[in-house]
């Protein structure tokens, strides 16, 4: 049975009263923060439709960029992927994830992901708090606010009762600009320039920006603006080269 808290934001929700979504879905879970992102482009990446606060978008970034976490593997799993307490996760898991996690003052994240089946639309992201725990009111909250999200977005209109709530407006739509379109495009062009498939560029993409120390926003904004390229001559370890020498 969903909270009181949860059930008042899913009816808000669902009569279009609510004008943050995140901010809401955040306070009823007694979370550190939430992000809704939905699987777009050829590399099924995650696309963020509403997040918060600050700290959440920037956890959902690091998990684009370095491409593991709890987020990637409840999308490949298609199970929830709860781990209120990072610190008691083996470092081999998430090598790369874990140490920055801990930098940006991350504690613990769960995540369910949105799908029937083998279907795999997106992913609910959920920071947990300085305690380090889930409750069990706050995990059902959860599994009950991505199961409607899920069934919305597949029907394209409401549908469904969750704990007595009928349906509702998740209060986002399918944005008609990404925000992450630079990387899908940098993708297609690095995919080209080695001859490689899109998954496969994508990683090259990620491990230039993991071993540069920058976002993957950026080095992908670089390879659109032919700052630079990838090419098989530099695969003798130099990696990608700017053509015009670094100069901009």
């Amino acid at each position: 049975m969903i909270s009181d808290g949860m059930a008042e934001v899913l009816r808000s929700l669902r009569l279009g009263e609510l004008r943050a979504p995140a901010r809401a879905c955040t306070r009823a879970l007694g979370a550190a923060g939430v992000t809704l992102s939905l699987l777009v482009g050829p590399e099924r990446s995650a696309e963020p439709l509403w997040s918060h606060p600050g700290l959440s978008g920037r956890f959902e970034e690091l998990q684009f960029t370095l491409g593991e976490g709890p987020g990637p593997d409840a999308v490949r799993t298609g199970s929830p992927v709860v781990e209120p307490d990072l610190d008691r996760v083996r470092p081999a898991r998430w090598p790369a994830l874990l140490p920055a996690a801990r930098e940006l003052g991350v504690h613990g994240v769960c995540c369910f992901p949105l799908g029937i089946g083998a279907i795999r639309i997106g992913v609910l992201t959920v920071l947990c708090g300085g305690d380090r725990h889930l409750s069990r009111q706050q995990y059902a909250d959860a599994v009950a606010l991505s199961a409607v999200l899920t069934s919305t977005f597949l029907s394209g209109e409401p549908r469904g009762e969750v704990g007595g709530v009928q349906g509702f407006d998740p209060g986002v739509r399918q944005p008609s600009g990404l925000r992450r379109a630079v990387v899908h495009q940098a993708t297609g062009m690095v995919s080209v320039q080695l001859g490689v498939t899109m998954e496969e560029a994508l990683l090259r993409l990620r491990a230039h920006a993991w071993g540069s120390a920058r976002s993957l926003g950026e080095v992908a904004e670089d390879v659109v603006a032919r700052r630079l390229r990838f090419s098989d001559a530099f695969d003798d370890g130099s990696g990608p080269h700017s053509p015009d020498g670094g100069k901009g």
